[in-house]
């Protein structure tokens, strides 16, 4: 078929009668002639995808496995929807490459050993800064968007530390470092032109200091706002700004510290006077607008160390709020849709010591996958099933990053603020019965990591291996209620402060024997 218009179309179709339980495979050749055993060919085709999707090794109970089964579909959906070295969110409706989703997908890549294809994306998306350091929003074939969506650059800048922290490789964090530091420059431009006396008067406290209002949120799409997502962004941006200077020893290393700290102080305020001026009691998606956005809200907790110094009572409101609106959607019809994006509170939920509502959360999401064998979610999940409406880009790689960070999240953790692996804290007893869960080469910032864990509160055994070494150590939750019992670290008895047992990274095996 030729058509310069791209614009043809065709539809192949059989008639057929098929009873209840029973499948019929038809086989179909493109471009070329059909494999003489198609079986054969099959068979071959996913023991590549297995062995490509298994570079981390994870067993948990058979009642969990569609965790590790949906997590193994997600890494190849968004594999699948790459473009050559563009990470895409989806193929049709979404079928521009975002550095917002990109550096999201890079990061479940990273997790996973997959290194190579988040590689290709910051090598060539870094070819298309503006000349001043302003990181595009997205890129198409027509070449780099310039609409203004402020938290591109801090997603991009934290995307190319991600890339160190987990590769080590020196000289290609030096390639990216002009492009690097312009992207920092033209950020913290943006930062103090709003750092100015027109947003010190009482009703613009809560803009003071922020990025400037953009449209990064869709929601926001009708009016720009001064968005805290924007901000969260811009924060890990200045972190990962201030690492790459350090490994490479950059002067500037200095003024972007004391750059980092001023607007992490200035994000704090922000967010007090917001919750004071609009009279709210949470968190809000946008200080210029003092809206419930606890989906957005997860960044702070996820790619920042802000977690201990926002406003507890701020903090835990909003994500008890949230456990009421996802939890309320079984028994109310007072909803029409909502965006799988949310899986990001499963791991909210984990960094505030909350395992049974992660737990419950993902099982929550877990049934809206449609169709439930495709282990996917559209961009957009509706309360009426088979209603017709818009679904968005199904599979949607950007949820398919989300999911893998969560569902990863359950076994270990980074806690920015105290340089912590966070082990288990998703860990429940249904994780641990019979053979419990181990996980083999899990990568994180600090190194590759093993963990095995199974038992009751009467008795468990746990074992850290790898050679992960983060800076405060390892954290064991316990995942029981009540106190531990005695517990031992290699022999040597061991004590639990407020349901966590800290342990030094040693480099060493390390195993863990709790109770008789």
């Amino acid at each position: 078929m030729q058509d310069e218009a791209h614009m043809a179309q065709a539809r192949l179709s059989w008639t057929m009668r098929l009873p209840p339980g029973e499948t019929l495979d038809v086989p179909v050749a493109f471009a070329g002639s059909a494999p003489s055993d198609f079986d054969a060919a099959l068979a071959r085709t996913a023991d590549q995808w297995r062995q490509r999707l298994g570079s981390v090794l994870i067993q948990v109970p058979p009642a969990k496995q569609e965790v590790v089964d949906t997590l193994r579909t997600a890494l190849a959906d968004i594999l699948i929807s790459r473009d050559g070295p563009a990470l895409k969110p989806g193929t049709r409706s979404y079928n521009r490459s975002w550095i917002r989703d990109g550096a999201m997908m890079s990061d479940a890549l990273l997790r996973l050993g997959v290194n190579d294809p988040a590689i290709a994306f910051a090598d060539w998306y870094g070819g298309h800064l503006f000349a001043n350091g302003k990181v595009p929003c997205c890129v198409d074939f027509r070449g780099a968007d310039p609409v203004p969506e402020n938290d591109s650059h801090g997603e991009y800048i934290h995307l190319l530390a991600q890339l160190h922290r987990y590769t080590g490789d020196t000289a290609l964090l030096a390639r990216h470092w002009d492009r690097l530091d312009a992207a920092r420059r033209y950020m913290d431009g943006l930062r103090l032109s709003e750092r100015t006396a027109v947003n010190q008067t009482p009703d613009r406290q809560m803009l003071y200091g922020l990025l400037p209002p953009s449209i990064s949120h869709e929601a926001y799409s009708a009016k720009a706002q001064y968005s805290l997502w924007d901000d969260f962004w811009g924060l890990a941006g200045y972190d990962g700004a201030l690492y790459a200077a350090q490994v490479l020893g950059k002067p500037q290393a200095s003024a972007i510290a004391a750059q980092r700290d001023q607007f992490a102080g200035d994000i704090l305020n922000a967010i007090d006077a917001a919750a004071k001026h609009w009279s709210i009691d949470f968190i809000p998606g946008a200080t210029s607008l003092g809206d419930f956005d606890a989906t957005s809200t997860t960044m702070a907790l996820e790619i920042t160390a802000l977690q201990p110094r926002l406003d507890q009572r701020l903090l835990h409101n909003t994500f008890d709020r949230q456990w009421r609106r996802v939890t309320s959607r079984a028994t109310s019809t007072d909803w029409d849709d909502y965006t799988p994006y949310e899986l990001r509170n499963v791991s909210a939920m984990l960094r505030l010591g909350q395992p049974q509502r992660a737990n419950d959360l993902l099982a929550i999401y877990m049934r809206d996958r449609r169709p439930a064998g495709w282990n996917a979610w559209a961009e957009v999940v509706g309360r009426e099933p088979r209603a017709i409406r818009f679904l968005g880009d199904l599979p949607h790689a950007w949820v398919a990053s989300d999911y893998i960070r969560a569902a990863l999240d359950l076994f270990a953790y980074e806690d920015k603020a105290a340089e912590t692996l966070v082990l288990g804290a998703g860990m429940t007893g249904d994780w641990l019965s019979g053979q419990g869960v181990r996980i083999e080469g899990l990568r994180t910032p600090h190194g590759a990591l093993n963990l095995a864990m199974a038992g009751s509160a009467d008795r468990m055994t746990v074992t850290i291996g790898g050679d992960a070494r983060p800076t405060g150590g390892f954290v064991l939750r316990w995942p029981f209620a009540g106190t531990p019992p005695a517990t031992r670290i290699n022999g040597r008895a061991a004590q639990w402060r407020d349901g966590a047992l800290h342990l030094p990274a040693t480099g060493q095996p390390q195993r863990i024997d709790i109770g008789r």
